[in-house]
């Protein structure tokens, strides 16, 4: 018997999904999914909705529920990643802050002064849960879906030994949309993507073997396409190459959509299914569904579900690894050792990857092409920045991850970003124990 260890376990949605994915291999018919959250009320919900899809498949699956995260993981073969760190009102501070000071964000769970500091929450969460493994499960492979992840994935992966890829289904899903836009079957289309994740490239695109860009191309013309996702289609239209993840995360991670509000009215706020122009879009749909939560789950109880595999990497990549041993590619987050080449060296790069028994082989790409590199790469210092500030506790490399964030210094001074970021700080003081210090600007060091 396998053991797979769900860690925050209480996102409803996503640990059935990858749960009813997980049983869909015959190698895991019989597996034990360890279901393991700090609430107890949402796992005793989440439990009984997994057992529901042991039962309805047929399968001789285990399910086990614990607050106890060393049980949850002792002997686990495969563990999940899905953790928030730090509940809403604390959250809030990260896109309310920003907005005072005229930094609008929209998403503000990857990257940014909002994404930072929802890394300097969970970096610490993260490297627990991964000493834990080193001790309960060491030959486990850890699949984070918690955000931000680069950030998370870079932390782990530079300081500790735990076996572990960020996964994100932005690659994937694009990819099928874009097929849907030029009329393609998914199961025709090839690809090559890498960057960093929420913001890699199709390096290719090809139908059947041939270009399909032109296609693309074409199929922006039509208004309802366009307005589909209008910032990724003006960067594709301006910079010729198509970038993963929606136009709302996007829309932060340069300086050209949201530094005026101008700006914002013309390319944010026009019919996008992740409407990117709605300032802290992210944070009021995670209110919605904390609202509707409990309605939601017993609406699910109540009917049957589709027992069909997902498009999520994670059930693919255990099945490749403690499974049947199937060789699976994916698009994961791992560490740029002469992957990228023009990317930072050891920065998290999102890149193809190859995996099976003998485990996670990440494909060398090369060089992005130079404009793209530009904007990539320095997102990508952004993070290892802030990063190595989260590890040492400096909140000077906290504020010069932020200062150099594009949007934000597109709108703000440096005086200003330090008034930001100071506030910030103050609003997350009681989960960042491990800043015991302040910066003294005016004499350039720390008091």
């Amino acid at each position: 018997m396998k053991k797979i260890a769900f860690i925050g376990a209480g996102s409803f949605l996503f640990t059935r999904n990858l749960a009813r994915d997980i049983l869909t291999f015959p190698a895991f018919d019989d597996v034990e999914l360890a279901l393991v959250d700090i609430n107890s009320e949402r796992l005793a919900q989440v439990e009984k909705a997994v057992n529901k899809l042991v039962s309805l498949g047929g399968h001789k699956a285990k399910v086990t529920a614990t607050t106890d995260r060393g049980k949850g993981l002792d002997g686990a073969d495969g563990v999940v990643s899905t953790i928030l760190a730090g509940g809403v009102d604390v959250w809030r501070y990260d896109v309310e802050i920003p907005k005072k000071y005229g930094v609008d964000i929209n998403q503000g769970d990857t990257r940014g002064p909002a994404g930072i500091f929802r890394a300097l929450r969970t970096i610490p969460v993260m490297l627990d849960i991964c000493r834990d493994i080193e001790k309960f499960c060491p030959r486990a492979i850890l699949l984070n879906y918690s955000n931000p992840m680069a950030m998370l994935c870079r932390a782990m992966q530079g300081n500790t030994h735990v076996n572990t890829t960020g996964l994100c289904h932005s690659v994937q899903g694009t990819a099928s949309m874009l097929a849907r836009w030029i009329g393609a079957a998914e199961d025709e289309i090839t690809y090559l993507c890498a960057g960093i994740n929420h913001q890699a490239w199709y390096l290719e695109y090809k139908w059947k073997g041939e270009d399909a860009y032109p296609l693309i191309q074409k199929a922006l013309e039509k208004p309802e396409i366009y307005r589909e996702e209008i910032v990724r289609n003006e960067m594709y239209r301006h910079l010729g190459y198509y970038v993963t993840e929606s136009s709302g995360h996007n829309s932060e991670y340069n300086a050209w959509f949201r530094k005026r509000q101008d700006l914002i009215e013309k390319y944010c706020h026009p019919g996008t299914g992740w409407n990117p122009g709605v300032y802290g879009y992210c944070l009021n749909e995670y209110l919605e569904r904390k609202k509707t939560y409990q309605t939601d789950m017993e609406k699910w109880m109540s009917e049957t579900p589709n027992l069909e595999r997902g498009n999520e990497y994670a059930a693919c990549i255990f099945n490749a690894i403690i499974g049947d041993g199937e060789l699976y590619q994916f698009n994961g987050n791992v560490r740029n050792a002469n992957l990228v080449d023009n990317l930072p060296a050891g920065c998290c790069v999102e890149v193809p990857v190859l995996v099976s028994r003998a485990g996670i082989r990440p494909m060398h790409v090369g060089p992005l092409p130079a404009h793209l590199a530009i904007l990539t790469g320095v997102n990508a210092q952004c993070e290892e920045l802030a990063v190595e500030g989260a590890i040492t506790g400096d909140r000077r490399k906290i504020f010069h991850a932020i200062c150099m964030d594009p949007l934000t210094q597109a709108v703000l001074s440096l005086e200003e970003i330090k008034t930001m970021v100071d506030e910030m700080f103050e609003a997350n003081k009681n989960w960042l124990p491990q800043f015991k210090t302040s910066y003294d600007m005016q004499n350039g060091g720390i008091k």
